[in-house]
């Protein structure tokens, strides 16, 4: 296999040489294969081997230089400044430009009058659309039209044709040309006709096969049809030369006229020029076509003829029987083994048909190389041997081994060899010897499998599956682990199959165990009992108690009950038949009991007589609960409601509520009464939420007033209560539906939408005196009214109509538009029209929609004019004098603050800035930032207006000897007070830094994951915290911020300082250790089944106990940390164990270590219940104890529990010597890989000695560079500088070192 890769590799690269292109880098051209230098070696050198001992078996050892050559020489030169200039070579744009002009007198006629406008421009954006070229039109005076055309070769030519066809007038001519030169003018697939087409910027029309006419019709431009003519009479005279003649010649003879690999074939091709058309060897047919000029084709037939004649005389045959398998081999891929023996022995091969049962193969030829062909055909039928294995198809995977192992080591002993894996077959081939080594090596294999594996298939119920596998596999995991063997579960066909392959003696035990679960599952069966949902907490009971009972006396049936989220009445039981059908039947009466015993009334009772109901100290409530076996809830004693809510039994329920309305009925004389009253006053009389009905019932003494539903159309409302107290109700509910009766009248008002702000005045002022006057309520239209203007008044009549004479008034004060004037000084003008009028619009929405002029600007005029409702327009006026007083008032303040403060104290987006203009009314200008001329007379720090102050030091002193620029003065406008505590706020807003000590092991705790606290620190008190780096160890924290900020987030750094410092001292208490000493045999008692002794330990003292690791010089030692008196007390406790521990009695008994498992049982099952029933403790040997004494097992317990436990033991130990191991068969020796090459190895020539310890050693390399380490010593980490460990490429040029560096894989062989 080496080899062929070997031959295949050198194949490849040869032909990667001569087919290399030349490539164009940087300008310039690479050399081709014709001028480079060819390496001295051009294939790929085969590993060789020395074989040990001079066995054919030993373990092949390769050179080191074969296996890993060095890379080729580095010859290529340096290219040369002066090269000359025919290596350049010329690069050429895809790109190309072509001018078609097109005369007037040959242009069409055009709707358009403008050039590239209408049907021109149209035309062009099609055709450029349609080809991809690029089209620019120009239109001459004389009409004319020129192109200009860009794009690539192809593009121009289809431009080119259409725009001709669409500009150009077209002319048509037919030409005469015999129909079997029609497939000649069309090309293949037509492509010569679109290239014609295309070149000629013609259309050419060529008819079809059932047209009988012999005209070809061109249509175009003249100068187009006569060059398309031209080429196509050019064709047709072509095909008048040209001739076609057959010959016949038999089929038999055809190989010598072909020749080896078609080289007699293509050398008469050559020297006649005619093409000569051979039938292949597949098609049955004597006749040979020529074609080409009449004297090629007349030339190349005589030659045929010639070769034909020669043969038939010379020609011999020989017959041969070659098993039908091998033929394959003689005819080679592609039939080249065929051409390869007409090439050496000028004799072909005639093979029978593949479907063919004959075996015989034919030789024919001159008589003298028969024999010479003979031999060769039998050499290549037998050069390869194919065998059949026979394998059951369940061993193929076995034979292939874990990751192919087996098929890498038959690979590397018999190479070349090709394994198919069959039905229940395998089949091999390849090279003879190799393959019979092969048919060894896997028949060992194969039998040993055979003789100690096998599997068997049991067919399953599907729905048994989950309980077989077990628990995320559990039990199937079990098996494989113990038994060494596979378990497959088959779905397919229809078929459930359980396939168990493995050992015989683990596929017995395995098909035992999983026929008795399955037996066992055959006998159960699942049951769905549907059960309310609603019960399935009643059914639980309180702590389980009722569903422990149903599982107590079914313990072998599984109840699974939903949980709430599952959201399902379905409860699964599952378990043996008689079982589970006795469980459904205890379950459905519990249901039915829970069921009778769930039913729920409501008793509704007036509050004063609950008291009379529960009795002197709870006698009544007491004596009726026990009588009636029901469950009486009462309302709390603050709580308001009524009702008594009685559960049980339908019938006791029943009872205990006549029994609570007796004791009602003997104490007051209880009425019920019904009022007739509208449905459609119901939701009126009800109020928002019950208040007003409410109300009601609570003044008439508690009673019960209810209203009928909505879809009962009934307008009884009942009353039920006292007698005097229902009256009482009576009346009020009565005058309520009197009042809803005559408040029901409703009235329309229009007024325009803009006064109706004007209507409702001032926070609601006016329309509130209306409503108070009349007792009306008055409605205004929503957003979602349609109708903006329509006002609505309801209530009684007499109060609606009061309403709508003063609202019609106010409306038609406000529809008589009026003018008036108010006094306003220029200066402030731009105050109210500034931003667009935004003052004045909010003054026009405040009062009625006035319109309100100011002059116009340059006008020294004070006058503003007012258009409205006369009432707006004094209100109007009153609202501009408001704001000129407040502008009149207005001053501005400067305050000083460094300008590097001044986004601090702006805040994100200008949010704490915008806080202090809105609280104080004011306005706010900072200046700009590049104004840093000087400001005389004021000075930083000078008179407190820069802010230094309280909590300001050594900073800020040196802030205030800086001098004041532009950028620092900030302006504050407005009334005088308010921009004085503007500007108090202000510099309350500058921030300063703080330093606090904090204790540096708090730091962390400060920070938190991730800097997550600090975060939260920094947010929640609004300052910038800077911790020190941590390799400082120092305790100081920065604090920056406004100072009122600042103060809180010290108030909290104390706060978390105290309580670092309290957890502190806390946790010192509890670091105290103690430790103790015990002997390590007692330690596993002290841990407790799932360390349930020493979890106890912890939890009851509250301390943590920590027993030696493995790695402790002192075993021991066990610690105990905690506060001190509570790990004095663990300590205690653990003594106090340890005590009783060694009281106890120990016994060692010798039981054969084989036995072990047995006594031990599945999971441990079988000790365990030999040490519960015993009270005992029972040891075996551990790992390093079974070194010295593998039999030894310890009873530990009281004396006369170690007796008993010790015969137990003894009784089981002897009964299993006696039933298991005197049966047990002694075990094969496992089957290696290395078993299997050491038995296929042996034979005459396999020897010993050295031979066969090289057999054992694997893949050996001999000279390799490792082992050269033993002779230089002195060898440093590889160099990437030195030239021999990491050498240039060929390609590379890279000049050689001058001093050669010292390699690690030492001197270069």
């Amino acid at each position: 296999m080496q080899a062929a890769a070997a031959a295949v590799m050198e194949e490849s690269n040869a032909t990667t040489i001569e087919q290399q292109p030349i490539a164009l880098i940087n300008g310039q051209e690479q050399v081709s294969n014709e001028q480079q230098p060819s390496s001295p070696t051009t294939s790929v050198a085969t590993p060789t081997s020395t074989t040990s001992g001079g066995t054919g078996n030993a373990t092949p050892a390769f050179s080191y230089d074969d296996l890993f050559p060095a890379l080729p020489a580095n010859t290529s030169a340096p290219s040369q400044s002066g090269a000359s200039s025919s290596t350049i070579a010329r690069v050429t744009s895809s790109q190309k430009t072509q001018v078609l002009h097109v005369p007037c007198e040959e242009r069409k006629s055009t709707e358009s009058e403008k050039f590239g406008e209408g049907e021109s421009k149209r035309i062009c954006q099609q055709i450029t659309k349609e080809t991809g070229a690029q089209i620019e039109i120009v239109s001459g005076k004389n009409q004319s039209l020129t192109f200009l055309i860009k794009g690539k070769q192809s593009e121009l030519l289809d431009a080119r044709r259409k725009i001709l066809m669409s500009f150009s007038t077209q002319a048509s001519r037919q030409v005469t040309v015999p129909r079997e030169h029609y497939r000649v003018i069309l090309g293949k697939g037509g492509q010569r006709l679109r290239d014609l087409e295309r070149l000629t910027s013609t259309r050419i029309n060529i008819p079809s096969q059932g047209d009988e006419s012999e005209f070809i019709t061109i249509a175009g431009t003249k100068e187009g049809i006569e060059k398309a003519e031209q080429e196509i009479r050019q064709l047709s005279a072509e095909q008048y030369k040209k001739s076609s003649d057959r010959t016949t010649v038999p089929k038999i003879y055809h190989p010598f006229i072909v020749g080896p690999y078609s080289e007699n074939l293509n050398k008469l091709q050559e020297e006649t020029g005619a093409k000569i058309n051979v039938p292949p060897q597949q098609v049955q047919k004597d006749e040979i076509i020529i074609s080409g000029e009449k004297d090629a084709v007349a030339a190349a037939k005589a030659k045929v003829e010639a070769i034909y004649k020669e043969m038939e005389k010379k020609c011999s045959t020989v017959s041969v029987e070659v098993a039908k398998p091998q033929h394959r081999y003689v005819i080679g891929p592609k039939g080249s083994t065929i051409a390869e023996i007409l090439q050496l022995t000028g004799v072909s091969v005639e093979m029978p048909p593949n479907d063919s049962t004959l075996e015989t193969i034919t030789l024919r030829g001159p008589q003298v190389a028969l024999g010479n062909a003979l031999t060769v055909v039998y050499q290549k039928a037998n050069s390869v041997k194919s065998v059949e294995i026979n394998a059951p198809h369940w061993i193929h995977k076995y034979v292939i081994g874990r990751k192919g192992a087996n098929m890498k080591q038959l690979e590397e002993n018999c190479p070349n060899v090709n394994v198919n894996c069959l039905e229940d077959k395998i089949k091999l081939e390849g090279d003879p010897e190799n393959v019979d080594r092969a048919v060894s090596y896997l028949t060992e294999i194969i039998r040993n499998y055979e003789d100690n594996f096998t599997f068997e298939v049991m067919t399953v119920n599907p729905s048994y599956y989950k309980h077989i596998i077990g628990k995320a596999g559990a039990n199937v995991n079990r098996l494989k682990d113990e038994l060494k063997v596979n378990i497959n579960i088959e779905e397919r066909e229809g078929q459930n199959n359980i396939r168990i392959e493995g050992p015989k003696e683990g596929v017995r035990l395995a098909q035992l165990e999983l026929q008795e679960k399955i037996d066992k599952l055959e006998n159960e069966k699942s049951k769905d009992v549907i059960i309310d949902r609603r019960l399935h907490r009643s059914i639980i009971g309180a702590k389980g108690e009722k569903i422990r009972e149903v599982k107590d006396r079914y313990r072998q049936v599984t109840i699974t009950i939903p949980t709430p989220q599952e959201n399902t009445d379905i409860v699964k039981l599952r378990g043996p038949k008689e079982d589970v059908d006795k469980c459904h039947k205890d379950l459905l009466k519990l249901v039915k009991e829970i069921q009778e015993s769930s039913h729920i009334i409501e008793v509704p009772i007036f509050k004063q007589f609950h008291k009379f109901v529960i009795g002197k100290g709870g006698a009544n409530i007491k004596k009726i609960r026990d009588e009636t076996q029901t469950k009486i809830d009462l309302p709390a004693e603050g709580d308001t409601n009524e009702v008594i809510v009685i559960t049980g039994k339908k019938e006791n329920v029943l009872e205990a509520k006549e029994r609570i309305q007796k004791i009602q009925n003997e104490l007051s004389d209880i009425v019920t009464e019904e009022v007739q009253i509208p449905p459609k006053y119901y939701n009126s009389i009800i109020g928002t939420g019950g208040k007003l009905i409410s109300s009601i019932m609570e003044e008439c003494g508690g009673v019960s007033i209810k209203f009928p539903n909505s879809d009962s159309k009934s307008d009884k409302v009942t009353i039920r209560g006292p007698k005097d107290d229902v009256e009482k109700a009576k009346g009020q509910l009565l005058e309520l539906a009197n009042e809803r009766q005559l408040a029901s009248f409703t009235a329309e008002v229009r007024a325009k939408q803009q006064h109706h702000k004007f209507l409702i005045g001032k926070n609601g002022a006016s329309i509130r005196k209306i409503r108070d006057a009349t007792g009306a309520r008055i409605i205004f239209p929503s957003n979602e009214d349609t109708d903006k203007e329509v006002i609505t008044i309801i209530g009684k009549e007499d109060s609606v109509k009061k309403a709508r004479e003063q609202l019609e008034a106010i409306i038609k004060e406000c529809d008589e538009v009026t003018e008036g004037e108010v006094a306003v000084d220029p200066k402030h003008h731009k105050h109210f029209v500034a931003k667009r009028g935004t003052i004045l619009h909010r003054i026009a929405e405040e009062c009625g929609g006035v319109m309100i002029s100011f002059p116009r600007a340059g006008t020294n005029s004070d006058k503003v004019t007012i258009k409205g409702a006369k009432d707006c327009i004094e209100a109007a006026r009153q609202r501009i004098e408001e704001i000129v007083a407040d502008l009149e008032a207005q001053t501005t303040i400067e305050v000083v603050i460094p300008q590097r403060q001044h986004r601090t104290i702006m805040g994100a987006r200008g949010f704490k800035v915008q806080q202090v203009t809105s609280e104080f009314d004011v306005q706010i200008k900072f200046p700009d930032r590049d104004a840093t001329e000087p400001v005389e007379g004021l000075t930083n720090g000078g008179s407190g207006v820069n802010g230094a102050g309280d909590g300001q030091d050594g900073e800020q002193e040196a802030e205030a000897a800086e001098p004041v620029r532009q950028c620092d003065v900030i302006r504050i406008t407005g009334r005088i007070e308010k921009c004085e505590a503007a500007k108090q706020a202000l510099l309350d807003l500058i921030p300063i830094e703080e330093e606090l000590s904090v204790p540096f092991d708090l730091h962390r705790t400060i920070i938190g994951p991730r800097g997550a606290n600090v975060r939260q620190f920094m947010s929640t008190h609004d300052v910038h915290v800077e911790l020190p780096p941590s390799e400082l160890r120092s305790d100081v924290i920065k604090v920056s911020g406004t100072p009122a900020r600042v103060a809180d987030a010290r108030e909290a750094l104390e706060k978390m300082i105290e309580e670092y410092e309290a957890d502190r001292a806390d946790r010192e208490l509890r670091s105290y250790v103690l430790q103790v000493d015990v002997d390590t045999e007692y330690h596993s008692k002290l841990i407790g089944r799932h360390g349930a002794v020493i979890n106890k330990l912890r939890a009851d003292h509250d301390v943590n106990i920590s027993l030696p690791k493995r790695d402790d010089p002192n075993q021991r030692i066990i610690s105990i940390t905690g506060y001190q008196a509570k790990a004095e007390a663990a300590r205690d406790a653990i003594l106090e164990i340890v005590g009783d521990l060694q009281t106890l009695h120990r016994e060692v008994i010798e039981i054969d270590t084989r036995i072990h498992s047995h006594i031990i049982g599945h999971r441990g099952r079988t000790i365990r219940k030999i040490i519960e029933d015993h009270k005992v403790d029972i040891k075996f040997p551990t790992s390093d104890e079974a070194q010295t004494n593998p039999n030894a097992v310890t009873i530990i317990g009281k004396e006369e529990d170690v007796e008993n436990a010790k015969e137990v033991l003894l009784s089981m130990a002897e009964d299993y010597e006696r039933d298991y191991l005197e049966n047990l068969p002694p075990s094969p020796q496992p089957q290696t890989v290395g078993a299997f090459l050491t038995g296929s190895g042996s034979g005459p020539g396999s020897g010993s000695g050295a031979g066969g310890a090289a057999s054992e050693n694997g893949f050996v390399i001999k000279d390799a560079p490792w082992e050269k380490k033993q002779q230089a010593k002195n060898l440093t980490a590889p160099n990437t500088q030195s030239q021999e460990d990491f050498p240039h490429f060929a390609a590379g040029g890279a000049p050689a070192t001058t001093t050669p560096i010292t390699s690690v894989w030492g001197p270069k062989n």
